[in-house]
């Protein structure tokens, strides 16, 4: 198989068009569905009440998520790209649905978990689908498109779920969710093969599930819990429940995640540890509104425009690097991702101590900084574990893998985000812990990328 590079012009050519539009479809509707909820989620705890629930509408759906991006592999094998595909569109079309029409909070959570299970699902089988579908030389092109689905839906996602508010119409935003998910489906149902699944039935790790799902949902409640203590117990339980995993996954006869990942001088487990300090370093975004309205004093548009700044950011970089960036020069880009993360977020951490306009722009260009790092070494690093063996069912599984890893990384810096600006003194003082903090997680993940580009001994 050639491993030279391949254009935009090949990967969007008509014999791959089917899949490109199915996976950056599944991952679109992801993304936009994540902030168009935050955005229309004040409206609808007016309208239907259950304040109380406000932090597990995101929870519960995070959880959900991660759970069902960990069964990516055996609904291939059991399903096929098109019946797989088929199941997850399906799943979140008829959780969205049921947000749609959900007279109370708890039927709204019940939608949400039926749409988190989709979600992961969806999520899981793009890279999963580029790794079957596509020729190697175009697989860093695919993973950048997938990417920037991520900005696309950081743009559309806030500016649909307030429109649908602003007028009074937040089911809107589900029900605007539920037909754009089948209208996805419907092309995933006529584009893609209708050949099932090898038929294979590896039994599932429950202990390896267990365990992550136990971590994922500590990590979720501890991000929710109003008690310092709790915090403290959550996080050590989540801690144990990790060890646990690694434990009993590199034991397991099968196991989440590839057996390559616990090889001794295999870089597979450096590269989802890099994969897992991006992710963490994106969760950030969430806070970003908050801080321009109550440190900066903007108004609630301008603070919104905070988190387009990193995925602007993100999505040029991506995109950019994709073009250039090859051999060395992908390595290259693995490693210097952390560090604009890093300097993007320290940047910004530094000037909040002024609301001076100069200041605020200082903001937006940080942040840019932080997205351009995300951008520019995410599709790289998911390429090289797409790559990382010739193995067909181990490669399958390891690019799940970058999903699993990438979803449970997003509910602990979730977590970790809500944690340190609740300690904050002040909101300067969230600001600052949250992007010194996670400046310091990205500075620790320049040491992971460069053991992640050392050939495997």
């Amino acid at each position: 198989m050639s491993t030279s590079p391949g254009g935009w012009s090949e990967l969007l050519a008509r014999e791959h068009r089917a899949a490109v539009s199915v996976f950056a479809g599944g991952i679109l509707v992801f993304a936009i569905n994540t902030f168009l909820t935050a955005a229309s989620l004040p409206s609808t705890i007016a309208d239907i009440g259950g304040d109380e629930f406000y932090a597990w509408v995101v929870t519960i759906f995070l959880i959900a998520s991660v759970v069902a991006s960990m069964l990516v592999t055996r609904a291939l094998a059991q399903f096929g790209a098109r019946g797989a595909y088929l199941i997850g569109f399906s799943a979140f079309a008829a959780g969205s649905l049921i947000c749609a029409l959900t007279p109370t909070m708890p039927i709204l959570l019940a939608g949400r978990l039926i749409q988190g299970l989709g979600g992961g699902l969806l999520t899981g089988l793009a890279l999963a689908v580029v790794q079957i579908a596509l020729p190697q030389r175009i697989w860093g092109r695919a993973v950048a498109l997938i990417s920037a689905m991520w900005g696309v839906g950081n743009l559309l996602g806030p500016a649909l779920g307030g429109l649908f508010a602003e007028v009074g119409l937040w089911r809107g935003s589900f029900w605007f969710l539920t037909v754009f998910t089948l209208v996805i489906a419907a092309i995933a149902a006529r584009v893609l093969p209708r050949g099932r699944g090898s038929g294979e039935r590896h039994p599932l790790p429950w202990a390896s599930l267990a365990a992550v799902t136990a971590a994922a949902g500590a990590v979720s409640v501890a991000g929710v819990a109003g008690s310092t203590s709790v915090i403290v117990v959550l996080g050590g339980v989540a801690l144990l429940a990790l060890v646990g995993f690694v434990v009993v996954d590199r034991r397991g006869t099968t196991g989440l995640l590839p057996r390559l990942t616990y090889s001794v001088g295999n870089p597979l487990k450096w590269i989802y540890l890099s994969i897992a300090v991006l992710a963490i370093g994106s969760t950030a975004e969430a806070f970003l509104p908050l801080f321009g309205q109550q440190v900066g004093g903007l108004t609630p548009l301008a603070a919104g425009l905070m988190p387009a700044a990193l995925s602007s950011g993100w999505t040029v970089a991506q995109i950019a690097s994709s073009t250039w960036a090859h051999g060395r020069s992908a390595a290259a880009a693995r490693i210097a991702g952390p560090a604009f993360l890093a300097a993007g977020m320290a940047g910004y951490g530094l000037l909040q101590s002024s609301s001076a306009p100069i200041a605020v722009a200082g903001w937006y260009a940080s942040l840019v900084v932080a997205g351009m790092g995300i951008g520019m070494a995410f599709p790289h690093i998911a390429t090289a574990a797409m790559g990382i063996t010739t193995d067909q069912a181990e490669a399958a599984r390891a690019s799940a893998g970058v999903n699993s890893v990438q979803m449970v990384a997003n509910t602990i810096g979730s977590a970790a985000a809500g944690l340190l600006v609740s300690i904050g003194s002040d909101a300067v003082g969230s600001a600052r812990l949250l992007s010194f903090g996670f400046a310091c997680l990205a500075v620790i993940g320049v040491g992971i990328a460069v053991r992640s580009v050392r050939p495997a001994r």
